[in-house]
């Protein structure tokens, strides 16, 4: 059974940083390409970062410099590393994996919500 558990979400001012986790099971995570997504309000979800099984990674231009991808195949665990946020990166923000290229799987956790705010 796929799952994905997203955390390290919170309440950060503007310039601040995080750091989300994401455990995922039921998959063969070291030779997944692992995503983060994000969805604000009214807006449909964003995927913002990518890394390849060779941690090769990838960035929306609305986070690239300020965001890093991460993986540890030992924990079966994907990173984010939020720097420099924005009030615009308030989001519930989603961990996923591709099933098959460009195509995530079906599940999705029930995030973590970062809001940026002062």
């Amino acid at each position: 059974q796929v799952q994905f558990v997203e955390s390290g979400g919170g309440l950060v001012q503007p310039g601040g940083s995080l750091r989300l986790s994401c455990a995922a099971s039921g998959i063969s995570f070291s030779i997944k390409h692992m995503l983060w997504y994000r969805q604000a309000p009214g807006k449909q979800r964003e995927l913002v970062a990518t890394i390849t099984s060779s941690d090769s990674t990838n960035y929306s231009d609305s986070v690239k410099g300020r965001f890093t991808i991460s993986r540890d195949n030992a924990k079966n665990t994907v990173y984010l590393q939020l720097n420099s946020l924005k009030p615009e990166d308030t989001a519930v923000y989603y961990c996923n994996a591709f099933r098959l290229p460009f195509i995530p799987y079906d599940y999705w956790g029930q995030g973590t919500q970062v809001t940026v705010s002062s």
